[in-house]
């Protein structure tokens, strides 16, 4: 009797624990997590490496050159010319990290014809042109050629660079002209090589598209020639002194190999 008192009040409570379980509300479920956030992928910086090809317009000038000669004389008349100058260029980058870019580029400039005009006012040695008389010369400088080393630093896509190296100007062998007629000369020195120097600015604005504007310093030797005997300069050495050019130019460049974004 024990026995079966006890198994029914077993069962009577496992039934009564069955339908209290039942009679409870399920448990909650855990709340959502929240998204990650985006972190958008970051933009990569402009990549100056690479060879580059490009052309350039812009006006170079002589600061005032001045012109002597072996009887004394004195000159007037040749004052700072400015002329229209155009060409193209070819180079190469490379772009250490940090932003400092080292290069090499070569450029190349058609030239108009240089002319000097200027009077001779006095002479102080026996064969020197009377006061007032004109002479004319003309040095046929067609072309300016430069080879320079470069070094910048860039800010993305913007890059400050100076420039400097070797320079060489295409002449003709120059001619003279007094009072119109023109004069045999018995020698001439033309010393077209010089050096250079300059600083520029450049955007790359649209992929592997850059624009840049750039100032540059020619020095020149000066230039002499020696007038045969005969005539108001005959036996005379004139001496053409600072030759001396200033360019600015405006220019576009490729850059090939596919470094820009």
């Amino acid at each position: 009797m024990k026995r079966l008192l006890l198994a029914s009040v077993a069962l009577c409570a496992g039934i009564g624990s069955a339908a209290m379980a039942a009679d409870l509300p399920p448990p909650m479920a855990p709340p959502p997590r929240a998204p990650a956030a985006y972190i958008p992928a970051p933009i990569p910086l402009y990549n100056w490496s690479g060879f580059y090809i490009g052309g350039n317009l812009g006006a170079g000038w002589n600061s005032g050159g001045s012109v002597s000669d072996t009887f004394g004389s004195t000159f007037s008349g040749s004052g700072q010319t400015t002329k229209f100058l155009g060409g193209g260029q070819v180079g190469v980058n490379y772009e250490f990290w940090g932003g400092v870019v080292v290069g090499a580029e070569a450029m190349f400039d058609w030239l108009p014809n240089t002319t000097n005009t200027f009077t001779a006012t006095e002479g102080t040695a026996g064969g020197a042109p009377a006061p007032g008389t004109v002479a004319s010369a003309t040095f046929n400088n067609r072309w300016l050629t430069t080879a320079t080393g470069k070094l910048g630093y860039a800010w993305d896509r913007v890059l400050l660079y100076g420039k400097a190296g070797g320079a060489w100007v295409g002449a003709n062998n120059p001619n003279l002209t007094v009072g119109g007629a023109g004069q045999t000369l018995s020698s001439s020195t033309t010393n077209n090589f010089g050096w250079t120097a300059g600083v520029g600015v450049e955007w790359a604005f649209a992929g592997n598209w850059s624009a840049r504007a750039e100032y540059d310093y020619i020095g020149l030797q000066n230039q002499t020639v020696t007038v045969a005997a005969g005539g108001p300069f005959g036996g005379d050495t004139i001496n053409i002194n600072n030759r001396n050019i200033s360019m600015f130019t405006a220019g576009l460049n490729y850059k090939f190999g596919g470094w820009g974004y």
